[in-house]
């Protein structure tokens, strides 16, 4: 159970991130691959976010599983004269039932704020997709002893003024900037901490609801260092970048999650 205390169950989650991977024939190979080793009954939630373009095909996949379709990113507007973006009711109508917003790499490579994040957080609200938010510490801000700071100032921004009903259709990802893409993994202790630090900080603002959001762990995790990470009390599942690319290799994380089961 979490640090934060009794509550109701939160169902483990893996999400797949499949970022600016897989053309839509490749997509669909994946995701042939893939379900076999997931249905009928996947061990825990599971949700996969390919790039935009195979969002279709792979909704088409997709229909009348328990598997969900999420995106990688949603614009804060409901419409108008932005090239290239995405609106939630577009996704929406593209099968995605979730969303992740203020991913690392959107705030270090494209210039994304706290203020941009919490807006995109309420879009994908009003849209009716939930939000999977991102935050967390470069290498320089742990090293400075900045994590919570760092993570407080991010949650605060996103989430803080959210109404109850919209809480609910929030999860949390903490990724270690530092452990993005490098191969480096937090250790379990790590990622407890600020699992429990991010919890308790949702529990001092909501109550009971903010001590039920899930929280993942979104830094490189692998079927080799994911089972010792989703044993920690408050890490309820994870945001999975490359090792999704793989069917085998998130169908094993899939596993490590279910085997953790809710907290």
């Amino acid at each position: 159970m979490s640090a934060a205390g009794n509550g109701p169950p939160r169902p483990a989650l893996v999400a797949g991130n499949w970022k600016m991977n897989k053309t839509n024939p490749e997509a669909v190979g994946l995701v042939r691959e893939l379900l076999p080793a997931l249905l009928p009954t996947p061990p825990c939630e599971v949700v996969l976010c390919p790039p935009f373009t195979a969002l279709t095909e792979v909704a088409l996949l997709l229909a009348g599983t328990p598997v969900r379709l999420g995106a990688q990113n949603l614009h804060w507007e409901a419409g108008g004269a932005y090239t290239g973006e995405v609106t939630g009711a577009m996704l929406r109508s593209a099968g995605c039932a979730y969303v992740i917003v203020g991913h690392s790499e959107r705030r270090r490579l494209f210039g994304e704020t706290d203020e941009t994040v919490a807006r995109k957080t309420r879009a994908a609200h009003a849209a009716g997709l939930a939000a999977i938010v991102c935050v967390g510490e470069t290498l320089e801000e742990r090293e400075r002893g900045e994590t919570e700071a760092v993570v407080d100032r991010q949650l605060r921004a996103a989430l803080f003024d959210l109404a109850p009903e919209a809480l609910a259709q929030t999860v949390v990802a903490y990724e270690p900037v530092w452990a993005i893409g490098t191969g480096r993994t937090a250790t379990p202790a790590q990622a407890q901490a600020v699992h429990a630090h991010l919890r308790g900080r949702l529990a001092e603002r909501f109550g009971a609801p903010g001590a039920a959001v899930r929280i993942l762990y979104g830094g490189s995790a692998t079927p080799e260092t994911a089972g010792t990470l989703l044993a920690e009390p408050d890490v309820d599942g994870a945001l999975v970048g490359a090792a999704s690319l793989n069917a085998p290799t998130f169908a094993a994380v899939v596993r490590l999650a279910g085997a953790a089961g809710a907290r």
